[in-house]
């Protein structure tokens, strides 16, 4: 995890994200990629075609220079490498440029959340990258000092294919030091007996070489809510998930439960794609 990209709106949520981004720098030794993402009426191609909008363009362009400058010598990035990056795109797209442009290893963001019609028919950026992202996305909704974590909950059906993200799950939480808390969810529409159950997880984990961890099985109405309370329950500082990433109408029936974690946890969540 030597690439941190951290998009910022220069939002207190923007900000959040970026002192637990520095934490991260810290302990990996990595380098932070500040990243802003210009949205103008005209957009950039519109500005060429049309000369009289380039001295709009050029101003935001240089104010928003100034702010992360700014930003970039706040005193928690003090002994750090960030590179600041200004994109004329569509927030979402922006980012996902920028993770290809730079060889990204993990995006740490802010978010405000999205809910009602809102998340039913645009959902928030946050969600946008978790479910296209390639490379783990780090979601915060508040501001957390020191960011440490010593209990990590990471739900899943533990079937065959999360194995290959789940070794890059083992990584993160090797790192940390962290209780890993494997949970299987139970619910009425996907019954399973608690017997069974275990065996599943028992069988998955034992390829694998793991420290610290504990096993769940956990019964409530739907997967989503039986992972916020047990992380309830655990007072867990980080959820984790992977997450397949559909998209078109697939996703509008399906649906996403780490998407929709993203929008409503006030806990940090983590995803990795499958």
């Amino acid at each position: 995890m030597k690439r941190i990209l951290v998009p910022t709106d220069f939002s207190k949520h923007a900000e959040y994200a970026l002192k637990v981004a520095a934490d991260l720098a810290k302990k990996y030794n990595a380098e932070i990629f500040l990243n802003h993402i210009l949205e103008l009426p005209h957009q950039g191609s519109d500005a060429v075609s049309h000369g009289h909008d380039i001295p709009e363009v050029m101003f935001f362009k240089n104010a928003t220079a100034r702010k992360l400058d700014e930003l970039a010598e706040s005193d928690y990035l003090e002994g750090l490498n960030v590179s600041k990056i200004i994109q004329l795109d569509h927030a979402f797209e922006g980012i996902m440029k920028s993770v290809t442009a730079n060889n990204i290893d993990l995006i740490v963001m802010g978010s405000h959340g999205a809910s009602g019609v809102k998340e039913m028919f645009v959902g928030s950026n946050a969600e946008k990258v978790v479910r296209n992202s390639s490379v783990p996305v780090l979601v915060l909704k508040s501001e957390k000092e020191n960011f440490n974590i010593n209990d990590f909950v990471f739900a899943s059906d533990f079937s065959d294919e999360i194995k290959k993200p789940f070794e890059n799950v083992l990584k993160f939480v090797n790192e940390f030091g962290a209780t890993l808390h494997l949970v299987k969810v139970i619910t009425p529409n996907s019954f399973k007996s608690t017997r069974a159950a275990q065996k599943s997880l028992n069988d998955f984990i034992s390829n694998y070489a793991i420290n610290n961890y504990k096993t769940h099985i956990y019964n409530d109405y739907n997967v989503e809510a039986g992972i916020l309370n047990i992380a309830d329950d655990l007072n867990a500082d980080l959820i984790g998930m992977c997450t397949h990433g559909r998209k078109g109408l697939s996703h509008f029936f399906n649906g996403s439960i780490s998407e929709s974690l993203v929008n409503h946890s006030q806990r940090p969540v983590i995803t990795f794609k499958i």
